[in-house]
Formats: structure tokens, C-alpha cells, sequence
């Protein structure tokens, strides 16, 4: 099959994501054992609304929360705090008031419960409900991506030309690819893929390509299908990736290179450099944690030369 451009001024507008936010986030133990990895503070900002924000930017009208238990705080997050709000408006905090009445106005959302961990497509295959016979984005909100335009656009863009499905993807080193799901298949386009099939955490050496599967998906409402079809593994989950290679064979999927910088925040050193890249970032704060790093790093240097 080749790919062409397939735009389509009456194909159906991707309207939703579905975030699943469910697990136990046991890498950034033991401050997870009470509060949700997703709360954790990017800075100042929650990691669940940098990613939402992703979504309202790419023009996301709902999100979908795959909850689990303990999880309550994610949809207060995004909920009104008449409390909260009083309080400010009494003591005169107008910027403060504004950001917090601001986040319960950023989008629609609604909370689906996954009663069992069975795994990525598990979750996914939860939402088929709500999200019914339209194409939708999966978000995993470990993965901050920092771009411009951000990457849950640059897929929608991708899925708007083409017709079919979408991962995003990124090269890691040959010793990493253990950690990821690899795609295999032929470059057609710059930075875009027809993947063949995904092939879950290979040995080194064992594929043809480094090119991993992070954190963004495009996905058609037939996925759906795959998933209730899909047998679960020896550990009793349904893969996504498993669904996503028989939609390869039997349909079509793109990989597609994204342009930006990607944090993996359920892991203590990705959540750390995360904060410092997104805190360099910050106008109001850029300067203050750059002469901060360069001062460190001076320090490092004379403790190495003595």
C-alpha cells in the first residue's frame, strides 16, 4: 500500500484524547504512594496540565482520564474550588484567582475507571464508549514533549494528510531499544515511516531500526476492534503494541520523527531534567536557574582540578 495525501474536507475532526492516568507510578516511589505521579509539579505546573495543555493547543475539545484508585486529585485538578476562589478574591490575589479559575475553564473533561491494571490497551479499549467511532489521540503523560508546534499537533497534521494512523517515534541508542517498542518497516517521506510491525523491548541487535514508540498515538476508532480481539500476554494484559502491529498489517500506520525535546518524567533523572529544562524556560525564572547550573558546574570544576 502507498501512502498519498488524503486530505479530506468531510473526514471526522480529531476531537479527543484519552489519557490514561491509572498507574502506580512505582519509579518515582515514595512520594507516589500518596500522591499521583501525574500531580508531581513541573515547576510550579502540574505534569497532567502541561499535557493537557498540549491537547487544548492542538485543538483537543475533550480529554478522556483512564483513572484508576487514589487518582481523585487529577479530576479535582481540573474541577472548581469555590473555597479556593473565595479566598483569593477576599485577600485580593487577582493573578492567582485567574490562574486557578483558568484551569477549570481549559477543556472538557471526564473521568472513565479502570478497575484493573491490564495493561496500556486495556486502558485505551476503555474509552471506546466515549470516544464511540471518532479518531483520537493517546497521551501518556510521563512523556513531556517540548515543541513547537507541539507534538499532538504534528501528528494531527500527519493524520490530516494521510488518513491513517500515527505514532510518534525517535531514534535511541542501540543499548536502549530493551526499553521501548521498536518499529519496523520503510522510510517514504522525511521523518515519516511505513511501519510494518512493532516489535515490544527487542534484544539489541535483534531489529532493523532504532526507532522507538514515545508517548503519542493518532489513532483511527477501528483500533478499537483490535483491542477487544486482542488475547492478553503471559502477564494477563492487553498490549497496545499488539493492537497497533495488527492495525500496521491490516490497515496502515505512519511513524512519524517528531521535532522536539522529550522528558521522561516516571523516571527520577527524566523528572529532574524535566524541571530544570521547563524552569529554563520560564521568563521569570530562566536566569535565576542558568546562573545557578553555570555556578554548580564551576564548582565541579575546581573540586576536579584540586
Amino acid at each position: 500500500m502507498e501512502f498519498r495525501d488524503k486530505r479530506n474536507p468531510n473526514h471526522k475532526p480529531v476531537r479527543k484524547a484519552v489519557i490514561p492516568v491509572a498507574g502506580l507510578g512505582t519509579r518515582l516511589l515514595p512520594i507516589t504512594k500518596s500522591v499521583p505521579k501525574e500531580l508531581l509539579p513541573v515547576v510550579d505546573v502540574p505534569a497532567i496540565q502541561v499535557v493537557v495543555e498540549e491537547c487544548v493547543h492542538a485543538g483537543i475539545e475533550e480529554v478522556i482520564f483512564i483513572t484508576g484508585r487514589g487518582k481523585g486529585g487529577i479530576e479535582d485538578h481540573f474541577d472548581y474550588n469555590f473555597e479556593l476562589e473565595k479566598i483569593l478574591e477576599q485577600r485580593g490575589k487577582t493573578e492567582e484567582l485567574e490562574r486557578v479559575r483558568a484551569i477549570s475553564q481549559l477543556i472538557r473533561t471526564i473521568s472513565v475507571r479502570q478497575k484493573k491494571p491490564l495493561g496500556l490497551g486495556h486502558a485505551v479499549l476503555c474509552a471506546r464508549d466515549v470516544v464511540e467511532d471518532e479518531p483520537f489521540v493517546v497521551v501518556l503523560p510521563d512523556d513531556l514533549i517540548s515543541s513547537e508546534p507541539s507534538v499532538t499537533t504534528q501528528l494531527i497534521e500527519v493524520y490530516e494528510k494521510y488518513g491513517q494512523g500515527v505514532v510518534s517515534t525517535m531514534p535511541v541508542p542501540d543499548e536502549e531499544v530493551s526499553r521501548y517498542g521498536i518499529i519496523t518497516g520503510e522510510n517514504w517521506a522525511p521523518s515519516l515511516h511505513r511501519v510494518r510491525t512493532i516489535v515490544e523491548k527487542p534484544e539489541p541487535g535483534m531489529t532493523p531500526s532504532n526507532l522507538a514508540v514515545i508517548g503519542r498515538y493518532l489513532l483511527p476508532p477501528e483500533i478499537f476492534d483490535f483491542l477487544e480481539d486482542q488475547e492478553p500476554d503471559e502477564s494477563g494484559e492487553i498490549q497496545l503494541t499488539d493492537a497497533l502491529s495488527k492495525l500496521a498489517r491490516e490497515r496502515a500506520l505512519v511513524g512519524y520523527e517528531f521535532t522536539g525535546r522529550r522528558h521522561d518524567i516516571g523516571d527520577k533523572l527524566g523528572f529532574l531534567t524535566a524541571n530544570i529544562a521547563y524552569g529554563l524556560n520560564r521568563p521569570d525564572l530562566g536566569p535565576e536557574v542558568l546562573s545557578y547550573l553555570r555556578k554548580k558546574v564551576a564548582e565541579a570544576d575546581e573540586a576536579e582540578e584540586s
